[in-house]
């Protein structure tokens, strides 16, 4: 398979996922989920994110659509169009998934991939946790992973836009 296809095959819609999810968990993987828009990704979510995937043997992620992010963020956002950011995030080795949600939390796609472990920024409590129970009920993790100081996307364009 090329590399551009490989890229793509990361990229799933709700069939292909769940042929997916029961392939891995017949080979007892151990499934983790974060989510995010991922607009302009930097050294904090490279970091976060290997860190998530470190935390279990598969990562998927919930990625905003672009209508969402303009919801969450404001008409100015996303930077970077949907199928950019899943794309960069399909490169990386240590995501093994990509799917879009278009709701402004991803509650029914926790529900639907029922997780192992549900991973988001040192920035959330438990409680603040979108999903936490629905992971816990069903004996999994929850886990926050402290941000790498200094970087954000907000704060990358404040820097480009000064210029």
């Amino acid at each position: 398979m090329n590399q551009w296809k490989t890229l793509q095959s990361k990229v799933y819609n709700t069939s292909s996922l769940a042929l997916q999810i029961t392939e891995w968990r017949s080979d007892n993987q151990k499934i983790v989920f974060t989510n995010g828009c991922f607009d302009l990704l930097h050294l904090g979510h490279v970091d976060y994110l290997a860190k998530a995937r470190d935390l279990g043997h598969k990562l998927i992620i919930g990625l905003n659509t672009d209508a969402s992010v303009s919801r969450i963020k404001g008409p100015s956002r996303p930077v970077k169009d949907q199928k950019s950011r899943a794309t960069i995030l399909a490169a990386m080795q240590f995501v093994d998934a990509v799917i879009f949600f278009d709701e402004e939390t991803p509650i029914d796609l926790i529900r639907w991939v029922q997780p192992d472990v549900l991973v988001k920024g040192g920035d959330y409590t438990l409680e603040g946790i979108v999903g936490h129970e629905i992971v816990l009920a069903k004996g999994g993790e929850v886990k926050t992973i402290p941000f790498v100081e200094g970087y954000s996307s907000s704060k990358l364009i404040a820097k480009i836009t000064q210029k």
